[in-house]
């Protein structure tokens, strides 16, 4: 059984025990978060909601939270003398798919 869910503007595709990295939610470690923006459900036969499905729910538990590797962003424009460096670091929430309710 597999759902897809939509969250910070990402599409996931998940099963029970998966851990997904997705936006900082907010949600500190250990506590339990519903998803309730579930676009598909799979059991058998594939259930496509229009533009999510009625009463479908997909449980997590928060694992922790945290910032991904630094994304180096540099700008150039030649023969100006023009160059600026960047760096960013995403934030994440790791989660761990607990049940899909359906």
């Amino acid at each position: 059984m597999y759902a897809i869910i939509a969250t910070g503007g990402k599409q996931y595709k998940v099963a029970e025990g998966d851990i997904i990295k997705v936006e900082k939610l907010g949600v500190e470690a250990g506590e339990s978060f519903t998803f309730d923006q579930v676009l598909a459900v799979s059991n058998d036969k594939l259930v496509v909601g229009n533009p999510t499905v009625s009463g479908a729910t997909v449980t997590g538990s928060v694992v922790g939270n945290g910032r991904d590797k630094k994304v180096i962003v540099y700008k150039y424009k030649r023969k100006t003398g023009y160059h600026k460096k960047n760096g960013h670091r995403q934030s994440f929430t790791a989660v761990k798919i607990e049940k899909i309710n359906a």
